[in-house]
């Protein structure tokens, strides 16, 4: 393993949820590199069952704030991303499945090669996946079949906050079959 898949390992390792931003613009080249990336991500039957709300205006990004069951830092990233699983255009291949789970899946992974790309860029984001769903989707007059899945607060990190403990492998990693633990 040549060192460049060590500093992809480490920056997946180092990568962290940033909640406080400076005052400080985005530029839309990187933005619109941050949702190439998510674009880039795997989904089933290359279906692209995702969709990318760009938010700035501070009005919609305090209502997303408030949607979001007051989670403040919302509104104080320069732009937040809201990202939407278009149910329909997966359904039309893979029926109800398509729409409740392969969508979703593809909507995640895309949302997750976002937050490494912004965390590449030196760009601090957060995975906020607490909030009301309809109102998500009035805010940004998402039609019927396009869900809400996750909203994404973009911006240059005020501080890069310390790593949250995890399970040791041993309590997660499972041989052959699960074991209940």
């Amino acid at each position: 393993m040549g060192p460049e898949f060590l500093d992809v390992f480490e920056a997946i390792k180092e990568r962290r949820s940033v909640r406080s931003f400076l005052e400080r613009d985005v530029s839309r080249s990187d933005l619109i590199e941050i949702i190439e990336s998510g674009m880039s991500a795997p989904n089933a039957g290359n279906m692209q069952s995702w969709e990318f709300v760009i938010v700035t205006n501070p009005i919609w990004k305090r209502a997303l704030a408030r949607a979001a069951f007051h989670q403040e830092f919302i509104a104080e990233a320069p732009v937040v991303i809201v990202v939407l699983a278009n149910q329909f255009r997966s359904a039309s291949v893979y029926g109800a499945r398509g729409a409740q789970l392969y969508a979703i899946r593809d909507t995640s992974a895309a949302v997750e090669n976002m937050l490494l790309a912004a965390h590449g860029m030196s760009l601090g984001a957060c995975w906020v996946g607490a909030f009301n769903e309809d109102t998500v989707s009035r805010i940004v007059k998402a039609t019927k079949h396009v869900k809400p899945v996750a909203i994404v607060p973009l911006g240059y990190p005020d501080r890069f906050p310390d790593a949250t403990p995890r399970k040791p492998m041993s309590d997660v990693i499972h041989e052959e079959e699960y074991t209940a633990r």
